[in-house]
């Protein structure tokens, strides 16, 4: 399996485990437990999985006050799905600083098309490409140049 398909696989397997913490507040560990059970895991970068879950549950508010401004409701009412991806994909622009916002964003509206409500993509894509602007002004600056 490629690094790319492992990669995307870590990043589903982290969102699972996201949207179990946001519905169940179950610990850290205990998702990471029980998502690393889940079939098909063995073929995720489970070091990736392991940052990623790690990352973004330990730093849930300030990654939603990264991404806040640019929605138009209160955190807590968008979907659980959504708000996974919102804090997974923030997460990786703020500290995976070596993969591309442009992959990043790409993979976040991947996971909406697959996870998400009918235009879930749409608006997870508006929210990343303010937030890329802001957390990755140098990046996104040479990219539109």
């Amino acid at each position: 399996m490629s690094s790319k398909a492992a990669r995307r696989r870590a990043r589903e397997f982290a969102l699972q485990g996201i949207y179990q913490w946001l519905l169940s507040a179950n610990s850290m560990l205990l998702i990471e437990e029980h998502v690393s059970q889940v079939s098909g895991f063995d073929k995720a970068d489970r070091e990736l999985f392991i940052s990623l879950l790690r990352g973004t549950l330990n730093n849930v508010d300030d990654l939603q006050a990264e991404f806040a401004p640019f929605i138009h409701r209160a955190v807590h009412e968008l979907s659980p799905v959504e708000r996974a991806i919102l804090l997974l994909a923030t997460h990786e622009l703020k500290h995976n600083l070596d993969t591309p916002y442009r992959v990043i964003i790409n993979e976040a509206i991947e996971l909406a098309k697959s996870y998400g409500g009918t235009d879930g993509h749409r608006f997870v894509n508006g929210v990343l490409d303010k937030l890329a602007t802001q957390l990755r002004v140098t990046e996104v600056s040479a990219g539109r140049s």
